[in-house]
């Protein structure tokens, strides 16, 4: 048995959320401040920016054991396998010491060919970590990347403080759900936690799924919080929501980029462009769910562009690797801090043979590694552009 101690969860035990709703159950940790959210219409984006990738709950404690409560709210679609339950990954000492995860919660039920989803309340749950040293230490519990999570209680069986700034510098990264997280296996294994580990920075992760698509007000996020070093990925949402041509795509870069700079303008920042993905590479979008696949348990997407239509603007991934090289080289020449990095460099033609994307569009949980692993050598090493030498 243990006595334990309830700790509320405020801000600041929480690192990686821009902003914290009070809920009827505890909090909310969100990706996007109140503004942005207020301006947003989009479904898919309020799920994505409610998902706390990169989120941690961050304390110091001689805890041997720690419980937390937390209402989440999982995703399951008709006609597909069901999802596993989203993990929680405790970090001690910046060294890996368990993973658990919360059963029940929320569950919506979404159908892809209708178009619809539908809403099932559900019971909280509770994680634990048990048989921890007494000694003195920080540690971290990473909630999931892919769920909504409410939190409710934190109890541990010794007090908890709030742990000390980090000393490392804080790195925020945007992109879409790829850099989100995907199909990683946790939320310290998506490609940009990995990186932030082997590159010792602190993530601010704004990887939004499906929502990467140059909006205004996450430019502005992005512009007003502190950060050290800045990576924008851009492109594979452009295309596959076929939501502008290429006379918007320029400018609407240029007016993202002039954002990020009211409120960083001398911090490093890096231009990504897409991974290799071959349905778009040469194809326009939009693209969708392929439902045949999906009626045998498959989730898969395909491309409903022509290629022939580039000659009328429509994007491909090779026509926005080449316009954003065009953009930062053109910058550069008066911004020496903005920088570009082409996706393939993180996953490319031979990755493709090794390694298919799954369902089409997103990498799995080898090749999140592996992507992660590849950003940190390029921008984190002693010749990177987030080298700290």
């Amino acid at each position: 048995m243990h006595d334990w101690i309830t700790t509320p969860v405020t801000a600041d035990l929480l690192r990686g959320a821009l902003d914290v709703e009070h809920t009827e159950h505890g909090v909310l940790p969100h990706r996007l401040p109140a503004r942005a959210r207020a301006q947003n219409t989009d479904g898919q984006l309020a799920m994505a920016e409610s998902q706390p990738a990169g989120v941690r709950l961050v304390f110091r404690t001689r805890a041997t054991a720690m419980e937390l409560d937390a209402l989440p709210t999982k995703r399951t679609y008709v006609g597909a396998p069901p999802r596993p339950d989203g993990v929680y990954d405790l970090v001690v000492d910046g060294r890996p010491a368990g993973q658990g995860s919360v059963l029940g919660g929320n569950v919506i039920t979404v159908d892809m060919a209708a178009g619809t989803s539908e809403v099932r309340p559900g019971p909280h749950g509770t994680v634990r970590f048990d048989g921890l040293s007494c000694e003195v230490k920080d540690v971290e519990i990473w909630l999931p990347h892919n769920e909504t999570t409410e939190l409710i209680a934190l109890r541990t069986d010794a007090p908890v403080e709030t742990a000390p700034p980090a000393d490392r510098r804080v790195w925020l990264h945007h992109g879409s759900s790829i850099s989100h997280g995907s199909d990683a296996a946790s939320p310290r294994n998506t490609w940009p936690a990995v990186a932030a580990t082997l590159g010792g920075v602190e993530l601010i992760n704004l990887g939004l799924a499906g929502s990467a698509l140059l909006d205004p007000f996450t430019a502005r996020a992005v512009r007003d919080t502190p950060a050290d070093l800045i990576s924008v990925k851009i492109g594979i949402n452009i295309v596959n929501h076929d939501v502008m041509r290429l006379r918007a795509f320029g400018p609407a870069v240029h007016g993202f980029l002039d954002t990020i700079r009211e409120g960083h303008p001398d911090t490093p920042l890096l231009v990504v462009s897409p991974i290799l993905c071959p349905m778009h590479e040469d194809t326009p979008g939009p693209c969708f769910p392929d439902f045949s696949a999906l009626g045998e348990g498959r989730l898969r997407f395909r491309t409903l562009g022509d290629p022939a239509e580039r000659a009328s603007g429509k994007l491909t991934l090779q026509v926005i690797r080449e316009e954003l090289a065009r953009i930062v080289k053109q910058r550069a020449a008066e911004d020496p801090n903005l920088h570009y990095l082409d996706g393939r460099e993180l996953y490319g033609e031979s990755d493709s043979a090794e390694l298919p994307l799954p369902d089409g569009l997103h990498p799995d949980a080898a090749t999140h590694r592996l992507m992660g692993e590849r950003f940190a050598g390029v921008t984190f090493g002693s010749d990177g552009v987030f080298s700290s030498d």
